[in-house]
């Protein structure tokens, strides 16, 4: 990658814009970051890039620490001109590199889904035009961006698509024998249960009773799913009670505590809780083991096509930064 000289552009580190998120600050000023192939990148075009989302989960999460805050910030912004400028390359390889003219995309694929964009995006081509203005954004810009994604996926599907990537069945095999932990399984139960909560028309010593007028119910001879559809009040009623196998570590400690003491077909005493009673039958009960390879072959075939994808992108972008002319004004 040829580099003219570096000048770091303090207004790309500035705190981001108040529409962006909750700590105030300066708005950026406008100005080029980076040249690729004489494509000019600007510091609008990387705030517009970064979404109001992720603005809004680093201030969430580091909104009281500001040094990190601000580092956070940074490495997002320092991503994005990463991601605009691979993006870049790849549209100008397309355009003059060794795939030019192997590819076509005929106006109607763009306007099929330009149509698809306003049904499902916007409702109404008119409703589209009015929510790009307010965002600053032309119709034909809109739908040349549009373009560019084709061209994009096209040529990374060309480039490290799935055809460019073979997983063995030897590799599936080392894999899985050199990551055995990720594909052991503790001890699990599967459980129905039944949850009446303490409220201000019925305390404690009544939700107990109730409880325990339920369970001689069970003990009689009742359905434990049909009791649970009928009387318990939390979000698996619908399945007569019955949650998915949980472990020690994600079933709540008081709770596990009893499940695990329980065979399979038992069912538990009332466990009285601040927040009200329980009732548990167990429908099965899983030993720790370790997953066969048939089980998770897929798993794992996915992972190391992920693995491929991502080494052979990067071997590919670092090849079209090394023939391109970037003018940085900024780390990239």
């Amino acid at each position: 990658m040829r580099f003219a000289p570096s000048i770091v552009l303090a207004a790309l580190l500035l705190p981001p814009c108040p529409a962006r998120c909750a700590q105030s600050g300066p708005v950026t000023v406008n100005g080029i970051a980076v040249k690729v192939n004489g494509t000019v990148i600007t510091l609008r075009e990387i705030e517009d890039e970064i979404d109001e989302k992720s603005m809004r989960l680093l201030s969430l999460q580091y909104g009281r620490q500001p040094a990190v805050f601000q580092q956070q910030v940074e490495k997002l912004r320092s991503d994005t001109v990463q991601l605009l400028v691979e993006r870049q390359l790849i549209l100008d390889e397309f355009k003059t590199g060794e795939s030019a003219g192997h590819y076509k995309f005929p106006d109607n694929y763009i306007n099929e889904e330009m149509k698809r964009r306003i049904r499902d995006r916007f409702g109404d081509r008119v409703r589209m035009i009015k929510t790009l203005q307010e965002q600053g954004i032309t119709y034909e810009a809109y739908r040349q961006r549009l373009k560019e994604e084709f061209i994009i996926n096209a040529m990374e599907y060309k480039n490290v698509g799935s055809e460019q990537i073979v997983v063995s069945p030897h590799k599936i095999e080392t894999y899985y024998a050199q990551h055995s932990d990720k594909f052991r399984v503790d001890d699990q139960v599967k459980l129905r249960m039944i949850f009446l909560a303490n409220r201000p028309d019925r305390d404690a010593e009544a939700t107990k009773k109730r409880a325990e007028e339920i369970l001689a119910e069970i003990k009689g001879g009742a359905s434990f799913a049909e009791k649970a559809s009928a009387e318990s009040e939390d979000s698996y009623k619908s399945e007569g009670g019955l949650r998915p196998a949980e472990d020690r570590k994600t079933l709540r400690e008081d709770l596990a505590k009893a499940a695990f003491q329980l065979k399979p077909g038992e069912l538990s005493d009332v466990l009285e809780l601040k927040e009200g009673c329980y009732l548990m039958k167990v429908e099965e009960f899983h030993p720790a083991h370790l997953k066969p390879l048939n089980e998770v072959r897929a798993e794992i075939e996915k992972t190391l096509e992920l693995e491929d994808r991502g080494r052979l992108r990067k071997e590919w972008i670092e090849r079209l930064k090394a023939k391109a002319f970037i003018y940085s004004f900024t780390a990239i």
